[in-house]
């Protein structure tokens, strides 16, 4: 028998099924008893088709190619050379009349004459449905209940969040106490090396752990999996894992009690209405698993706040919430004090490592202050009128040069300095404007050339000489300026370098104290309070695009600001802004370097950063140098700065005195590989010399990181060979952003070509979207940067050209993007709801839910 024979009475018996259904589906719904008559009439058209509907598909899946052919074949059909879709529909057309179930007939003979049957079937189909219906309404109840039950809990546990973290603070000293005496200690390895075996280093000693976080570094010995990314990692287990597990769980036990205990008797009685049984702890801690993970993460944030000593005093005190409360308020008033002064002690040690001294060791970095140079120091606060100040000196000069930190920075001054009827000049490393009798020129400080005089030299942002890759820059520039004034303009912190630097210099000290006052809102902001004249600070380019697609669904004219964004576009957002056509500002921290806006409140929607190794709080200098944004003399003469969490935290970090510069950054210098070419030929030999020099005291070298990554793609090739060593470092030090994959690509074809004596390849040009039009500004700036270095000007100018373009492209981007931006996981890309607190779903969460195993 061919399996067109084994399923015809499957198809049949399918068929059966389905008009049950419907006729249980049809009676349900009916008030009254309709007769079977009526019910053939109503569903006929249904009742005729569903028999071929069933036959057509089963016959069509089930039956394999083959008996399909011999089918055919019998029915004198030619299946030779024919594809499968014609086969399918040839069989699907015979099968329309093959073997035909008349349904009609068998409903007939089934329940025609069987009134009784009829009515029963009715009685059934009624109960189910109101059944259904009860259970439907049971659910909405049962829901109800939930989020009455949820928000009751949110607010129980804001009240007793003390009492309970007082409950985990006894059970963990003592936990912590017996960890102490009687685990071993193992000799510290990465987690993920599980291929180093674990060493014992006798127990722990107490006094060497200041907080519970030093301690929390240690390995448990154990081996725990953690599911990241879709894939599940194993890795040496260290005791933040196994403290997080154990708060969570005491969490787990003793909140659902406490709340039980605290819930009035009408929650109870709704409960067992609704589920049909009592409301228990285990119930409980179902249906607050998201109250119950927060309010763990919350008590476990403060454990990591306390002092080892704290806690093991705590040891041997049996638990009586008032002394236990008493204790806690202690430590916590003496934990500022003692923090401060561990902080202050740590700064002294460092001060006496670091010290700076004028001697540098090494020709190459000791200062060459010029003999007949005046150096002025404006020192001060942000948005103080530091530049402004220095910038007048300069326009009033002859000669002028000044030097900026970003390329934003230098076309702004160009743009002012040539507005105010001053010809200026500009030149960076992806561009030159030479302007018809310019005797001053705005650059960044990385094209500064020490043989140039200028009757006036300005070099702005001064703290960015402690930038660990950057840095030189500024210390070349303040060093070896060749001028008869040099304008220095910096922050509070780096007064103290730079007296020590110009020791011996000619120098004048003018300090800036702000006119504006700062006032910090007391209130948490919410999204909801964005007025006019609102900065509005995150810190990545993502949260920029979504929370000003927000603002503008919610009627804001918005501006946006973030480092990837080309230096045209970010002007063109700065000029909407200050000509009132967007009231609202979103932009990164990119917005703290020297960019000038009429700004009335700056808003921190984040208190932390990820600075490209870790995610981190802000530091003092970080808040303030964005927070002083805030203000504008005549327009408005209070700048407010708001947050949305942490208030008192924040507001003490910008209250904080600055911590002063102690080092900056040392960089190879054209005369150190002259020295070095005196003895060796190789690159790599000299990567090597420089990761063994000492630098001197008060420094701190460049990494070179991505120089040397660079380098390795050339390593032992003919590139190598073709260039001398200045040149070639000069190719590994262009600036560009050596993280994309596409444009370490374009640099080695480019230097492939240098090398060659071919055409420079062009840089690849994709504008489908935003990240593509973003990626091709920084393929041209590339580009440039190489047609520059060559002296390649003219087609340069082409280029220019064509990047301007882009940035065009760029902000029409930006325009789409805000009007239909959506928020997207991460992981899976699944669209999130707007107000969602996550970068990924829920589902993405729970199936990266951390598992721990022990190791045997």
């Amino acid at each position: 028998m061919g399996k067109l024979e084994s399923i015809y009475p499957i198809a049949i018996e399918n068929t059966k099924e389905k008009i049950i259904q419907d006729m249980n589906f049809y009676l349900e719904s009916r008030e009254t008893l309709p007769s079977f008559v009526t019910y053939v009439s109503d569903r006929l058209s249904f009742i005729e088709q569903i028999w071929l509907n069933v036959w057509l598909n089963k016959a069509s899946n089930d039956v394999p190619r083959r008996e399909k052919k011999v089918f055919l074949n019998e029915r004198g059909f030619v299946t030779e050379g024919s594809d499968h879709k014609l086969i399918n529909s040839m069989f699907r057309n015979e099968l329309r009349t093959y073997r035909p179930f008349d349904a009609l007939s068998w409903m007939s003979e089934t329940f025609a004459e069987k009134q009784a049957d009829w009515e029963k079937r009715y009685r059934e189909a009624r109960g189910d449905f109101f059944k259904r219906q009860e259970e439907q309404r049971l659910a909405k109840q049962r829901w109800k209940i939930r989020i009455r039950l949820q928000d009751e809990a949110n607010s129980y546990f804001e009240e007793s969040s003390l009492v309970l973290y007082l409950h985990i603070r006894s059970y963990i000293a003592g936990v912590l106490a017996k960890d102490l005496k009687h685990k071993p200690k193992f000799q510290y390895v990465d987690p993920y090396l599980l291929e180093e075996k674990l060493v014992e280093e006798g127990g722990f000693q107490a006094n060497e752990y200041l907080m519970v976080t030093d301690f929390f570094e240690e390995l448990t010995g154990d081996v725990h999996s953690l599911f990241d990314w879709g894939k599940n990692r194993f890795e040496y287990e260290n005791y933040f894992y196994l403290y997080e597990r154990l708060v969570s769980d005491l969490i787990l036990k003793i909140a659902p009690e406490k709340y039980m205990n605290h819930l009035p008797v009408h929650l109870h009685h709704d409960f067992l209405e609704s589920y049909g049984e009592r409301l228990t702890v285990h119930a409980l801690q179902d249906i607050l698993r998201d109250e119950l993970a927060d309010l763990s993460q919350a008590c476990f944030d403060e454990l990591q706040e306390e002092y080892v000593s704290d806690l093991l005093n705590l040891e041997g005190i049996p638990f009586e919430e008032t002394v236990h409360e008493e204790i806690f308020e202690k430590d916590e008033a003496n934990r500022e004090r003692r923090k401060a002064e561990a902080i202050a002690e740590q700064a002294k040690k460092q001060a006496e490592e670091q010290r700076m001294i004028n001697d540098i060791i090494g020709k190459a970095y000791t200062p060459s202050l010029g003999k007949k140079v005046s150096y002025i120091l404006h020192i001060g606060e942000t948005n103080t009128g530091k530049t402004h100040q220095a910038l007048q000196k300069m326009k009033e000069a002859e000669s002028g040069l000044y030097l900026a930190p970003l390329r934003l920075l230098a076309l702004e001054v160009f743009d002012k300095l040539n507005a105010d009827g001053v010809p200026c000049s500009l030149k960076t490393g992806e561009e030159e404007k030479a302007v018809m009798g310019a005797k001053h020129t705005s650059s960044t400080v990385e094209m500064f050339h020490e043989k140039d005089y200028h009757e006036v030299i300005v070099i702005d942002e001064a703290q960015m000489i402690a930038d660990k890759d950057r840095g030189f820059a500024w210390f070349r520039a303040i060093t070896q300026a060749n001028a008869k004034e040099v304008h220095i303009i910096g922050s509070n912190n780096i007064k103290k370098m730079l007296l020590n630097l110009l020791d011996e210099a000619e120098l004048e000290l003018l300090e800036y104290r702000r006119e504006i006052p700062l006032e910090v809102e007391q209130r948490e902001f919410e999204l909801k309070y964005t007025k006019k004249g609102d900065a509005l600070i995150c810190f990545s380019r993502r949260q920029v695009l979504e929370t000003a697609s927000r603002l503008k669904e919610s009627g804001h004219n918005v501006s946006m600001i973030y480092g990837s964004m080309p230096p045209e576009s970010r002007k063109r957002q700065i000029e909407l802004f200050n000509r009132g056509e967007t009231s609202v500002v979103v932009a990164t921290d990119a917005i703290g370097m020297g960019l000038n806006l009429p700004i009335r409140r700056i808003v921190f929607l984040e208190n932390e950063k990820f600075d490209g190794t870790r995610r981190r709080r802000l530091t003092s200098q970080e808040i303030k140098q964005i927070a002083g944004r805030a203000g504008r003399k005549g327009i408005y003469d209070t700048g407010k700065v708001a947050f949305t969490a942490e208030i008192k935290i924040m507001n003490r970090l910008l209250e904080q005195a600055d911590e002063p510069v102690q080092t900056f950054t040392i960089a190879p210098t054209s005369a150190v590989f002259e020295r070095f070419q005196k003895y060796y030929r190789n690159m790599g030999t000299f990567f090597e010399m420089w990761e063994r020099f000492e630098p001197p005291k008060g420094t701190k070298k460049a990494s070179l990181s991505e120089e040397r990554e660079l380098y390795e793609l050339i390593r032992d090739t003919q590139i190598e060979v073709r260039f001398s060593l200045l040149d070639l470092y000069g190719f590994l030090h262009i600036p560009f952003s050596a993280k994309e994959p596409s444009l370490i690509r374009q640099w080695l074809e480019t230097v492939e070509a240098i090398a060659e004596s071919h055409d420079l390849p062009e840089p690849i040009i994709k504008t489908r979207n935003l990240e593509e039009l973003e990626l091709s500004y920084k393929a041209i700036g590339l580009h440039l940067l190489f047609l520059y270095r060559l002296g390649k000007k003219t087609e340069a100018v082409y280029w220019e050209r064509i990047r301007e373009e882009i940035s065009e492209g760029v902000h029409d981007q930006l325009k789409d993007e805000m009007l239909n931006y959506q928020r997207k996981c991460k992981r899976c890309g699944k669209k999130l709801p707007d107000d969602s607190r996550f970068h990924i779903c829920d589902a993405c969460y729970h199936r990266g839910h951390r598992k721990t195993h022990r190791l045997h």
